[in-house]
Formats: structure tokens, sequence, C-alpha cells
């Protein structure tokens, strides 16, 4: 049977060549994996070439060998319907699974692939280092080459610690705002995801709105009796809950760009009324960049809105693809860190060679001329793309993106915050979701879920995407 490669190329010929509490109500019910079937179903005659039947046989035995039969929640597809797609190889922006079917990829192992999968520069630093070991439990140069590539790019980042993954420098980051305030709690906003430490899971994003799961069972309610939550870009909220804990709050943390309720800007004035109240209450402002670093610019989303924030947490990009995390800001601050000072944090491969080789050689390809003008390209014309040809066929559609971030909600918006990104069709993007994906293209499998473009990302693929796109929505 003809592969979605096929598929994929015919279409670039065509085209001359893409909570309130965390259980949002309209996350899957069985309602929508009843009409993500019929979806199928009915699809099927656009994209006969598509089959799954090794990775369902794959995931069918994963369901004995591990949770829902995954190592993340969000992989398995209960939102969109359908089994998950079981990788076999990606390479450049292409995405293989173990049925021989070929995808244009928008999620980039979830973001770190900005330089495109198995990049051949990272791969040969990779190998090189390889040689050297894999893993040291000693310092190493490598570690000194990449903080000084990140204290240079990342205007809040004076000293930088190098952890194994965004929520464990997530975690650094509120302890560090604690120790370093003496107060207690910290505020979050509803809908944004900093990991699956206990103290954020209220009204988390990511995963967590997309399972339609509460605040998780097994989360004492100690360890979150000193989280404060507010809506996204609702600085009269802020304003509220700060005069409510005028010396309580030890600091504030967001995501710059919120990616993890979909894709959601802040607004220009929200941003600075943090900065400007986190100042006035003596509270740390810590910015969740393990998203959006160098990825809405070279400096991060800081860097984009001119916004400084006292703390930023990283990971994905500054990896290259390869688990690291890392927590950052005024000297200060980060003197507040062990052995510097009393407050504990440690790991095991906290600075691995393989993990600093492969950041050093992304950064370095990432601060070649020309790399962010072409992500803001081909994002803008993707998400652009998008949402016309959603509104052409009939459908109720916002959406944007910044340098090679974007999203889409089937709803009218705008979408400020998470309720408003609740009131998009989640039933509408399971079949969106699955017909793009029978045609070749692999988005995000959440309408809560930001997608990511890569530099190996080509004007054709946009073509084909945006024809999988109007035959998709034509059909829903």
């Amino acid at each position: 049977m003809a592969s979605v490669a096929a598929n994929s190329a015919a279409l670039s010929a065509k085209a001359t060549f893409r909570g309130s509490k965390v259980a949002a109500k309209n996350t899957v019910r069985p309602a929508v994996r009843k009409a993500v079937r019929k979806a199928v179903t009915t699809q099927a005659s656009a994209a006969t070439s598509f089959t799954t039947v090794n990775s369902d046989k794959i995931f069918t035995e994963a369901l004995n060998l591990m949770p829902g039969g995954v190592s993340s929640p969000v992989r398995a597809f209960k939102s969109v319907g359908g089994g998950p797609i079981v990788f076999d190889h990606v390479k450049g922006a292409y995405a293989y699974d173990v049925d021989g079917n070929k995808y244009i990829d928008y999620v980039g192992t979830w973001g770190p692939a900005i330089c495109g999968h198995a990049n051949d520069e990272v791969n040969e630093a990779l190998i090189a280092a390889l040689a050297k070991g894999t893993s040291f439990g000693a310092p190493c140069e490598l570690e000194n080459v990449l903080a000084k590539k990140v204290i240079e790019a990342v205007p809040s980042v004076e000293m930088v610690r190098f952890c194994n993954s965004g929520t464990e420098a997530c975690m650094g980051a509120l302890r560090l705002m604690r120790a370093y305030t003496g107060r207690s709690k910290v505020l979050k906003f509803e809908g944004c995801y900093h990991g699956h430490a206990d103290p954020f899971l209220v009204k988390a994003g990511s995963g967590v709105i997309t399972l339609g799961l509460p605040d998780s069972p097994g989360v004492p309610q100690g360890a979150t009796s000193g989280t404060l939550c507010a809506p996204y870009n609702d600085l009269a909220a802020v304003k509220a809950v700060f005069e409510a804990n005028p010396d309580d709050i030890a600091g504030v943390i967001l995501e710059p760009v919120v990616g993890n309720s979909g894709f959601i800007v802040p607004d220009m004035e929200f941003l600075q009324g943090l900065r400007d109240l986190t100042t006035q209450y003596g509270a740390v402002l810590c910015f969740d960049e393990v998203m959006t670093g160098f990825r809405i610019s070279y400096g991060g989303a800081q860097k984009h809105w001119g916004i400084t924030p006292d703390l930023t947490t990283m990971g994905k990009v500054i990896g290259g693809g390869l688990p690291v995390g890392a927590y950052g800001g005024k000297k200060e601050i980060m003197e507040m860190v062990a052995p510097a000072g009393p407050m504990y944090q440690a790991g095991t491969l906290s600075g691995n060679p393989l993990a600093m080789t492969a950041g050093i050689k992304t950064l370095e390809i990432l601060g070649r001329p020309g790399t962010y003008e072409h992500l803001d390209k081909i994002t803008t014309r993707l998400s652009s793309g998008l949402v016309e040809i959603a509104k052409e066929c009939g459908h109720e559609a916002c959406g944007g993106s910044i340098s090679g971030m974007f999203g889409m909600f089937f709803c009218d918006g705008p979408v400020k915050n998470f309720q408003d990104a609740t009131a998009s069709d989640t039933e509408k993007f399971a079949k969106w979701h699955r017909g793009m994906l029978s045609r070749g293209v692999y988005l995000a499998p959440s309408q809560y879920e930001a997608g990511f473009t890569g530099l190996q990302h080509t004007e054709a693929d946009i073509d084909a995407t945006l024809e999988a796109a109007r035959d998709t929505l034509k059909s829903l």
C-alpha cells in the first residue's frame, strides 16, 4: 500500500511544488471519540493510503507494559481519538512511522527540534563527544561554554544552573524564589504548565487539560496551599491577589507566551504590570521559557517583549534534543543555590556532556544570520493560511504565531486566557487532527498545545500543509 509519503509529495506537486478547575468542559468525552471514528471513516476515501496497522499493534502491546501505553500522557492521543502514531525515525522537518508513513512534523519533539530532526551538525558534534564518554558526574568545560552562551543571550541571566528537564528547572526556581524572599506563596496562572511538581498542578495546562484531569490525585493539600492562581492577561486579578497577600508572595511564574493552553499571546500591559507589581511588593518575577527560550527569539520571549524578569527557566532548545533543563537569573539570587548558598538542589546527570554538546551546537546554528527571519516568514504564512482557509471553509477560527511557534483555535476569539481557549470546538479539532494526519501532516494531538516550526521547514512544506488543510477542512 502506498504510504503518506506519496500523498505528501502529491500535495506539494499540486501546489506547484501545510482550569477554571483543570477539568476543561470541552475536553474529550465519549461523544468526541465516536465523532472521530466517524471522521476517520469519512476521510478514508480522501486518504486511502493511510494505514497504522503496525502502530496499532505496538501500542496495543504497550498498554500492558506502561500506564496508558506511553511515557508521557499527551502522546496517547486521548483527546483526538484513534491510536497514537509510533515513530520509527525522524530527519529534518519530517517524521516517519513504523508503517512507512511520512509526515511534515509540526511538533518537533515538543519544541527542541528547532534546527530540524537529527541535524547533521549536531549529530557530528555528538558523535565526537560520545567517544569521550556519556556521563561524567563531574565538572566539564562544556558546561562553561553553554553557560556563557545562555548568559550572553538571555537578558535576565547572570548565572545559570543546569539540570535535566523543564520540570526540574521550575522546581528549582520555585524553591529559589522562596529561599531568596523568605516567603512561601507563589502566584501562577490558569492554564500555564510548569511541569508536574506538586505545587504547580493547580489549574495547570498541557496534558492535564488534554486529559480533563482534576487537580491531580496524590497531591496533598499542603503541597498546593501556597499556590495562588489568577487568569492570564488579567492584571486587575493579579493586583487583587497581591493586595490580599502583600507580604506573603515569594514570586510570580508564568509562560511569557502561553503554549500549554494552545498558543496565547500576552498583552504588553499585562507583562509590564507584572514587572511593576513584583518590584513594588518585593516578589520575584520568573519567566518559564522552557518552551519559548531561543524559539521566540535568540534571547527568548523576554528579549522579544523587552521585559526582563528576575529568574528564567529553560529547557528543550538549549539541549538540542537531549534531556536538559536550566534556571538562571540575577547573580544575587542565584548565589543562594548550593554550594554557593544554602538552597539545595542537585542532579546526577546535570551538565551531562552530551546534552551540553548538543545545546552548544544548536545555539551556534541559531546565532547565524537569517535564522529567525526564516522562522518568522514560514510560520506567519502557515498560521495565517490555516486561519484563512478554515474561515473560507465555513469554520470559526482564530490563531497567530511568533517566530517558530503558532496555534489555531476553532472559535471566533480572541483567545486571551485558558477560559477563552475552552470555547474552542474540541470535537472539530479532533476530526481536523486525524484528517491532517491521514494527509501526511503531524500536529500536536491536543487543542491545548502550541505548534512548532523549524529551520528545515520549507516553503514547499507550507504549501503541502495548507493544501492538506483545505482538503481536510472541506470535509469536516
